[in-house]
């Protein structure tokens, strides 16, 4: 299912922890959407998700786990 989404005036951040390298992602919140695309190739494809998604990714991203 494709379905087009206008990101062309999304301002797009990368993480703080990124040092300014390249090689990271980018988030743009825009609508209720956050588009998720490589640092290395902006022109390239872009995920778009719920913001609802987004938000329980970064949820379990974050969550603490014991370490095998």
């Amino acid at each position: 299912m494709s379905r087009q989404v206008d990101l062309s005036k999304a301002s797009w951040v990368k993480s703080s922890y990124s040092a300014g390298d390249r090689d990271c992602v980018e988030v743009a919140l825009i609508d209720g959407k956050a588009g998720i695309r490589d640092s290395k190739a902006v022109q390239g494809p872009v995920l778009v998700v719920t913001s609802a998604a987004f938000t329980a990714f970064l949820s379990e991203l974050t969550q603490e786990r014991p370490h095998d």
